[in-house]
């Protein structure tokens, strides 16, 4: 379980194929202190298991399916991803409850400054605008934000200096696909919903 506010960003210094899975090895400096073989970690937003840590740097196995559904499929050397540890029971919930299973990829629509602000659009994957809602919560590329508009399964983000120093999301084009993960207590409660609808069965005949 993750909060969405990252940490740091750390550099692809690997991104190889082997005879099982792809090997991704980043470069990162905070959260590798105290990372453990075993330990998952946020890239991007996608929960990932360490196989081997060392004191700046950390890899991963990935499996076809995650780089087939995550933006991770485009990272080369040097590229620059999200960081997060997993939360601590006493620590402080920042951002929300994010699990770092990616629900699909967005597509990066406008990303400009408006006066002194940032603003991103981004266009969703088709049927998920249902979990979408002003002024609650997503998670892109891993990082916790609020929604400010949403229409349809398009939303957009208001990006503050802060996020844009510690996170890659200022390095974002028009075009670019992002990781989403969509609000877990929307999916929860849609399906309590359709399981209480389907165990009611019709109503009595009249």
């Amino acid at each position: 379980m993750f909060t969405g506010i990252v940490e740091e960003t750390g550099v692809v210094e690997e991104m190889a194929e082997r005879a099982d899975s792809w090997r991704l090895k980043i470069r990162a400096l905070k959260v590798t202190t105290d990372l453990a073989v075993g330990d998952s970690l946020a890239v991007n937003g996608c929960c990932l298991t360490a196989v081997e840590c060392g004191s700046s740097s950390v890899s991963f196995d990935l499996l076809g399916e995650t780089r087939r559904l995550t933006n991770l499929s485009a990272l080369g050397i040097g590229g620059s991803v999200n960081l997060e540890r997993s939360l601590r029971p006493d620590g402080r919930m920042g951002g929300h409850y994010v699990t770092g299973h990616i629900d699909g990829m967005g597509i990066v629509e406008v990303f400009e400054l408006r006066g002194a602000d940032h603003y991103l659009r981004v266009g969703g994957p088709a049927g998920f605008g249902r979990y979408l809602v002003a002024k609650g919560s997503i998670a892109i590329d891993g990082i916790s934000l609020t929604l400010a508009e949403v229409e349809g399964d398009r939303f957009a983000v208001w990006l503050i200096p802060h996020t844009l120093s510690i996170t890659n999301v200022g390095n974002r084009l028009p075009g670019d696909g992002v990781n989403l993960e969509f609000d877990m207590m929307a999916k929860y409660v849609e399906r309590l919903l359709g399981y209480r609808t389907a165990q009611s069965g019709p109503g009595p005949a009249v």
